[in-house]
């Protein structure tokens, strides 16, 4: 009898202290592989990954100094490197299997690309938050011209549906087929187009509110929650269950929706951060229900595991730096099916890292029950 007293004792003990186990990683130091034809990676700014758990990235060809594309200048100015084109197609083993993009006939590639999605149909989509950039495009996965929505040119408001504000990402509902875009870097809102036709369907702001484009005064993380979006909205995640989360990544918070802009809920991620935010980026867990949100935070560079329905902060990794599993602005991350991680950087990070994911996709959520205290 004292025996199974002290077993449910050391049980209780070890389950306030077991009752979730944080999702565990490791950093993959040998994905990608080198590229070939002497190609280099500008800033990483969107990844994704297809249902064939191929990683998708896009960068920005634009950014590479001279010395480091020096090999492509007319004359070369060493033996390498040249730019990589702006949508590269990773399998599992790092090794690239497809690339392509840049301006093409029929639309209007984006100043400074920004994020990329693959949709449930297989089509990719791409923006970009350049300073004349107002549109998203749509493309088969050979790289082929499928839709624009919206133009280019002088930025408007967040009132206008006939184009965008400096557009970061964009998800496709499976359900609806309907095109959800965080817009942006210039507008403040959530906008809805149908994604066959481009036609507009709705959008909004911060609380489900109409959005404005009324000037902010600074973060401050004493003063009360600001009442519209901050630039950049960065991010959007669209749940099995119908939910749709948003990065409002300068007022270090995630808004919830529901689809059709009623606001659930709010919570902050190290809401003392004053920098330039601290929700660059969300990914869903690939488990049945969903349970956590991976949060790449490019301001204090590391990636942080979420509870979805709390926002608790259960764990993380990564650190500012620039060896093997740190970050220099970790903008983007996408998860695969067996739930490692995919991440890339902006600013003079220019790469992609991957974290291979250390332990069963069921999670425990108790400690087992030793022999003698059943």
């Amino acid at each position: 009898m004292l025996r199974c007293l002290a077993a449910l004792a050391a049980l209780v003990l070890a389950g306030s202290a077991m009752a979730e186990e944080p999702l565990r990683f490791e950093v993959d130091p040998t994905w990608p592989k080198r590229l070939p034809n002497d190609w280099i990676l500008g800033q990483a700014a969107g990844v994704a990954v297809d249902a064939q758990d191929r990683v998708w990235v896009i960068q920005r060809p634009r950014t590479l100094t001279d010395d480091e594309k020096a090999a492509s200048l007319d004359p070369p100015r060493t033996k390498c490197c040249k730019p990589a084109p702006p949508v590269l197609v990773f399998d599992q083993a790092g090794a690239l299997v497809a690339s392509w993009g840049g301006p093409g006939a029929g639309y209007d590639w984006p100043q400074n690309e920004h994020g990329i999605h693959i949709d449930h149909k297989g089509f990719v989509w791409l923006a970009g938050n350049g300073d004349a950039d107002g549109q998203v495009l749509k493309f088969t996965p050979e790289g082929r011209f499928v839709l624009q929505i919206g133009k280019p040119g002088a930025q408007t408001n967040s009132l206008d549906t006939a184009r965008l504000g400096k557009p970061a990402a964009m998800q496709v509902d499976p359900e609806t087929n309907e095109l959800y875009v965080a817009d942006g870097y210039f507008n403040h809102r959530v906008i809805v187009f149908d994604a066959e036709t481009g036609a507009f369907r709705r959008m909004w702001g911060a609380y489900g509110r109409p959005p404005t484009d009324d000037a902010l005064p600074p973060y401050d993380p004493a003063a009360a929650p600001a009442q519209q979006f901050r630039n950049p909205v960065h991010c959007i995640q669209i749940a099995r269950d119908g939910l749709v989360y948003v990065c409002d990544r300068a007022n270090d918070r995630v808004q919830v929706f529901r689809k059709d802009g009623t606001f659930v809920k709010e919570f902050f991620v190290e809401k003392n951060t004053r920098a330039n935010g601290s929700v660059w980026e969300l990914a869903l867990w690939p488990d049945a229900g969903e349970t956590y949100l991976l949060n790449a935070d490019g301001a204090n560079n590391e990636v942080r595991t979420l509870r979805r329905d709390t926002g608790e902060v259960v764990g993380a990794f990564g650190r500012n730096g620039r060896m093997a599993g740190e970050f220099h602005w970790v903008h983007n991350l996408a998860v695969d099916s067996r739930g490692n991680v995919f991440t890339t950087e902006v600013d003079t990070g220019k790469r992609a890292q991957k974290f291979l994911f250390r332990g069963d996709m069921v999670l425990r959520k108790r400690a087992a029950v030793p022999e003698e205290a059943r």
